[in-house]
């Protein structure tokens, strides 16, 4: 019985760990688009907003890949050959973000510099990679200029998005003019990101007639209207909040970082909504695409011990460390 029902609930796990991955590793990425080069205390101050987590956000991408290779080998297969290029630049970008961070604590001196500049070029060029992909994944990787087009609105929404919850998180983790200027940042991001979403919420169903079909159709595009209303209404309560940044007291300075954080969420699932039950959108779905039943079953008793244990480091990292960061200093 439990065999038939594998092959979603997979892909529902994967699904899960992009949105934990597109939130955790979002907002350390959006940091390091935002670092300022013009001033050295800001940028301590923000890479110490970061320090205890942006290493392990990661695990959630190795999750999801990790799905994606065992649970649908097909898949990963075909995802691999098509985005190839992408996905190399994306790992190097990761990689030269990880050298950077440990190499600025050594580099105490001018060279320290170089190595934020560095940071900051790695997280730009991750988070282009990963939008650029995801635009080629919906557009099931086709080679024509739509396709393209449509991947590099997707790239700078993705980008953008990033920064709007990076400039979020670090209204939640920092105070005085970090704060400030992670607000005015975090604004012009938002409205990026807004333009991009709306972009590419009227591009898909007219390039794909299943996705309009999905969205348009009645009764379910009346059930479906309070998602973009919600959207709507979330850039316009951070805008507000932001605008108004510092607040008295720091009130409610978690608001933009768990407003953006539904943002995401609404986008992910309304993904989910339009491609549910395909691995590749329109060519593969899970049942496709899944491994053995026996394979899967042995996954899925491995999944159920994994993923608890990494959801209760991830919350135990984050309640350690909850609070506003405090200063950097390297030992």
């Amino acid at each position: 019985m439990l065999e038939q029902y594998l092959p979603d609930i997979f892909l529902i796990l994967m699904g899960l760990a992009v949105l934990i991955y597109a939130i955790l590793d979002g907002y350390d990425l959006g940091v390091g688009i935002m670092l300022p080069m013009n001033n050295k205390t800001q940028r301590d101050q923000m890479i110490a907003s970061i320090g205890p987590f942006w290493d392990a956000n990661e695990t959630w991408l190795v999750l999801a890949i990790g799905i994606l290779l065992i649970a649908f080998p097909q898949a990963y297969s075909l995802v691999l050959h098509e985005l190839y290029i992408p996905v190399s630049i994306m790992l190097s970008a990761l990689i030269l973000r990880g050298v950077a961070f440990d190499f600025r604590a050594k580099a105490v001196t001018h060279h320290q510099l170089l190595w934020d500049r560095l940071f900051k070029l790695g997280s730009l060029i991750a988070a282009l990679t990963q939008g650029y992909a995801l635009g080629m994944y919906v557009m099931g990787f086709k080679s024509d200029w739509q396709a393209y087009t449509f991947a590099l609105l997707s790239a700078a929404g993705v980008a953008a998005a990033y920064a709007y919850i990076g400039g979020a998180w670090l209204v939640l983790k920092t105070e005085g003019s970090v704060q400030k200027y992670a607000a005015k940042w975090a604004r012009r991001a938002g409205w990026l990101a807004a333009i991009g979403i709306a972009g590419i919420c009227i591009i898909n169903p007219l390039i794909s007639p299943a996705v309009a079909e999905r969205w348009l159709s009645m009764p379910a595009a009346l059930l479906l209207l309070p998602v973009p209303v919600m959207c709507v209404l979330i850039v316009a309560v951070v805008d507000r909040y932001l605008r108004l940044v510092p607040h008295q007291n720091d009130f409610g300075c978690w608001i933009p970082f768990g407003a953006v954080t539904s943002l995401f969420v609404l986008c992910i699932l309304g993904l989910a909504y339009s491609y549910f039950p395909y691995v590749v959108p329109n060519q593969l779905t899970a049942e496709q695409a899944a491994s053995a039943p026996e394979a899967l079953r042995f996954i899925f008793y491995g999944v159920i011990f994994v993923l608890p244990v990494i959801v209760a480091y991830t919350l135990f990292s984050y309640w350690i460390f909850r609070g506003k960061s405090t200063e950097l200093r390297y030992w």
